[in-house]
């Protein structure tokens, strides 16, 4: 199965190639990272396959009693959740139940008003919007945010364009931010939650945009970082995602039950 799995491979990718008028090796970005991404497609089981899991490992991150109250106000309360590596969690729940502000103080952006959070020191956090800087260019931001990480220009601006070609976008040297369509301005969110390769990646419904196509891709992407070991949370409205997640945190329940 795997020879023609690898036939369609690399139909697609010189297809993609094709559509946008690239040279392969500049759209994919490095040869290793996307020759990585080929060998875990290859992994992939066939379709009415069930696919192995891995063994969960250390804890990413773990929340005891975390509430949080503004004023005489309380959001939320008694929260508790737990996710290992190889694990994906979703928060759900209704507008306004404090799905973003919980996130956020996963993140350690915001502080807890009661409860502890315990958390990975290699973390990435994609915002619902915001997060990028309209004048700028995706590839001066994959320069910029890789300097927050300690890499050099030329391996941020490469490791982005690879990152980003895996949710089919091909970034443009020249065309700013604010050009860009919504949907794609959340792509670079994703890919730039992810350049620095964290531990533990924090998401607030990063689909908002995506084409159909895209929104595919993403989960796609999720499973990926789950079946590397990494940990996920990601909050989300779609209730049909909820098969792609292990543990399901719904915040409009009594002291945020975890199922």
């Amino acid at each position: 199965m795997q020879p023609v799995v690898a036939r369609r491979l690399t139909a697609d990718t010189a297809a993609q190639a094709g559509e946008h008028d690239a040279d392969p090796d500049g759209f994919f970005g490095p040869a290793h990272l996307y020759a990585r991404h080929l060998v875990a497609e290859l992994q992939t089981p066939a379709a009415g396959t069930a696919p192995e899991r891995c063994v969960p490992g250390q804890v990413m991150l773990q929340l005891s009693g975390v509430g949080k109250r503004y004023r005489r106000r309380a959001v939320f309360s008694g929260v508790d959740l737990t996710v290992r590596g190889g694990e994906v969690a979703a928060i759900v729940g209704a507008n306004g139940c404090g799905k973003s502000t919980l996130l956020r103080i996963c993140a350690g952006l915001t502080p807890p008003s009661c409860g502890t959070v315990h958390r990975t020191r290699r973390v990435g956090f994609v915002p619902q919007d915001g997060g990028t800087a309209g004048w700028l260019t995706a590839e001066e931001h994959f320069t910029l945010f890789g300097a927050a990480a300690g890499m050099v220009p030329r391996k941020a601006i490469s490791t982005g364009t690879h990152l980003a070609s895996l949710l089919a976008w091909r970034p443009s040297r020249v065309q700013p931010v604010q050009e860009l369509s919504g949907g794609t301005r959340q792509k670079l969110n994703l890919v730039l939650g992810e350049l620095h390769g964290p531990d533990l990646l924090l998401l607030d419904e990063p689909y908002q945009g995506f084409d159909q196509g895209s929104y595919l891709d993403f989960w796609r992407q999720v499973r990926s970082w789950r079946d590397a070991g990494r940990a996920v949370v990601v909050v989300t409205h779609l209730l049909h995602e909820l098969q792609n997640v292990d543990h399901v945190l719904d915040l409009g329940a009594v002291a945020g039950r975890v199922a």
